[in-house]
């Protein structure tokens, strides 16, 4: 029982950790990654399509992307949702071929990068700490209807704070590593 609980918690812990990391993903540093463009969707035949169904997504060099659509049709409308997007991206094209030059990050686009993780980061940790919390209350739900015993409770309590540490300790790192991405020139 306890340690379906357990286990329960760290999956869960661990869907938050992998949505920080999408997350990050989508915040841009001053190298090309095809990534930036995970969250992007251009209308196609009336549906909403996300972009890399719809075109091949590569890297020309260190701060530009390609975007060669498998339709020339799709050139426009792909063009539009790119500029659509909070990503500050200008696309150029070039007969079937889209360029995407990342602009170099000022100091001011860096802080405000930097904010963004902190503020997905700490998104992550409430995540975490609401696992936690629902897990505790379902081993007091236990422990009431004399299911498992005080010191069963006492135990899960202290093995469900290390899981939630570790996973706090991980997002931290996460953190820390994304804003030396975001500070490097």
């Amino acid at each position: 029982m306890l340690n379906d609980l357990k286990k329960d918690a760290e999956s869960r812990m661990a869907k938050a950790l992998d949505a920080l990391g999408n997350n990050f993903n989508k915040i841009r540093t001053g190298r090309a990654h095809p990534s930036i463009l995970d969250g992007i969707h251009v209308s196609y035949y009336g549906a909403e399509t996300p972009l890399s169904q719809l075109a091949n997504i590569g890297m020309e060099d260190a701060r530009t992307l390609t975007i060669s659509p498998w339709e020339k049709s799709l050139v426009p409308e792909i063009e539009k949702a790119i500029m659509k997007s909070d990503l500050g991206l200008n696309p150029s094209t070039n007969g079937g071929l889209i360029r995407l030059p990342m602009p170099a990050l000022t100091e001011e686009t860096r802080k405000n990068y930097i904010k963004q993780a902190r503020s997905e980061a700490e998104h992550a940790r409430v995540s975490i700490r609401s696992i936690r919390r629902d897990v505790l209350s379902e081993v007091k739900a236990l422990l009431k209807e004399k299911e498992i015993t005080e010191d069963d409770e006492h135990r899960a309590q202290d093995e469900i704070q290390k899981i939630t540490d570790k996973y706090i300790a991980q997002i931290d790192k996460s953190l820390s590593a994304k804003e030396e991405d975001l500070m490097e020139i």
